[in-house]
């Protein structure tokens, strides 16, 4: 399996496959509104004007797992758009942890363990997928999107 085996559904209800990014680095984000860290939809939104010019795709997929996410998807894209100005795609609650995990977050934590194992252990875990679909890596909740920038531009001169 690979990334791109997966199906994932955006905040209006349409379902596309991951294979749609082949040949883009992506960061994947999981994100709650209503979360302490939801200040770094600045930061994810900074980082995908800066770098989707270099095929960089920020993906947001917002979890209540933690409640603190609004209970409608098309909801909580629309503050992240309004209170941020998140134009990056976003996504279809689901969970992140569990049987119940959306399967590309099975994937992800399975290729990143991270403090916790396969557990993410709260939103803003940041997934960081070069252009052929590697798992590079994972960052905490409290890793700020600027402190990201160094490993993603190492990333891109990779590939």
């Amino acid at each position: 399996m690979s990334i791109y085996d997966y199906d994932v559904t955006l905040e209006n209800g349409e379902s596309y496959s991951m294979s749609k990014y082949k040949g883009k680095t992506l960061l994947i984000v999981n994100t709650a509104t209503k979360c302490g860290f939801a200040p770094q939809f600045e930061g994810l939104e900074d980082l995908y004007e800066t770098f989707k010019d270099q095929d960089v795709v920020v993906l947001g997929f917002p979890s209540n797992q933690f409640k603190q996410e609004l209970k409608d998807s098309q909801e909580a894209a629309e503050a992240c758009r309004m209170t941020y100005g998140v134009t990056f795609p976003m996504h279809d609650i689901n969970d992140v942890n569990g049987k119940k995990a959306l399967p590309l977050f099975q994937y992800l934590t399975a290729e990143a363990p991270g403090a916790l194992g396969d557990a993410i252990k709260w939103n803003f875990t940041k997934f960081l997928v070069d252009r052929n679909g590697v798992v590079r890596k994972r960052f905490t909740p409290e890793t700020v999107p600027e402190k990201i920038i160094p490993e993603l531009k190492q990333v891109l001169a990779e590939s």
